[in-house]
């Protein structure tokens, strides 16, 4: 696929897979074997596949041009995805490096158990956004469901709109900027004072989000560090 800007420019050409005519298998296939030289991918009509560009490693752009189905950029490494839609359940699910854009809204258990990377969701995520998270960045535009960052382990999980119930239940390491309202916070967590670090690392990732919030807009909330060890004792009242 290629063509040329008004300016006379050559846009970067790329191989084609068009999901109406070709099966995600073939994607996939060629995402982990066949990309040799190759460094963009299209994807036409994907009308909510799932798995779309699963377990590539490789430094590829994929541009998913619609709504993604289940799984989409799951156990992402070094490509870049970009979805210009919607994604289904457990996008970028386990990713561990690279960066995995949602133009629109992204469903349940979006970047669950992820290690690494850049998960950007433009509108908003649904329950459990961020659930298990273990290092990864994730950025949202809009809103979050009931029980975002629910276990996460450690990385970055900033909400540039409001969050539901129970947000951060049972946090370890990981770390929850929220611009908006919180509705609850869950077991464990708590609301913390922004320092220096909190502000200018929040700067960096909005950047590189592409998103222009003013740091000083958002809270901080982080584990109270209480369920760390399980206390026979507390009679299950924590």
């Amino acid at each position: 696929m290629a063509g040329v800007t008004q300016a006379g420019l050559a846009v970067v050409e790329g191989v084609t897979f068009n999901l109406a005519t070709q099966p995600v298998r073939s994607l996939n296939q060629f995402l982990h074997h066949g990309l040799e030289a190759t460094k963009k991918v299209f994807v036409l009509n994907p009308d909510g596949a799932h798995n779309i560009a699963a377990g590539v490693n490789a430094p590829v752009e994929v541009d998913v041009d619609g709504h993604a189905g289940y799984y989409a950029a799951g156990m992402n490494q070094l490509a870049t995805v970009l979805i210009r839609g919607n994604a289904g359940p457990g996008v970028a699910e386990g990713m561990t490096s690279g960066v995995v854009r949602v133009e629109g809204f992204a469903s349940v258990s979006a970047g669950a158990a992820a290690h690494g990377g850049l998960l950007v969701i433009e509108g908003d995520a649904s329950l459990r956004c961020g659930i298990s998270m273990k290092g990864v960045d994730i950025v949202v535009g809009g809103s979050v469901g009931d029980f975002s960052a629910f276990m996460a382990q450690a990385g970055r999980l900033v909400v540039c709109g409001d969050a539901g119930d129970a947000l951060g239940d049972s946090l370890y390491e990981a770390v929850i900027y929220v611009r908006g309202k919180v509705k609850s916070l869950g077991a464990d967590a708590q609301e913390e004072p922004m320092a220096a670090a909190d502000y200018d690392g929040l700067r960096h990732l909005l950047k590189r989000a592409g998103l222009n919030h003013d740091p000083r807009e958002f809270r901080r909330v982080a584990s109270k560090r209480d369920l760390y060890h399980w206390n026979a004792d507390a009679n299950q009242d924590y």
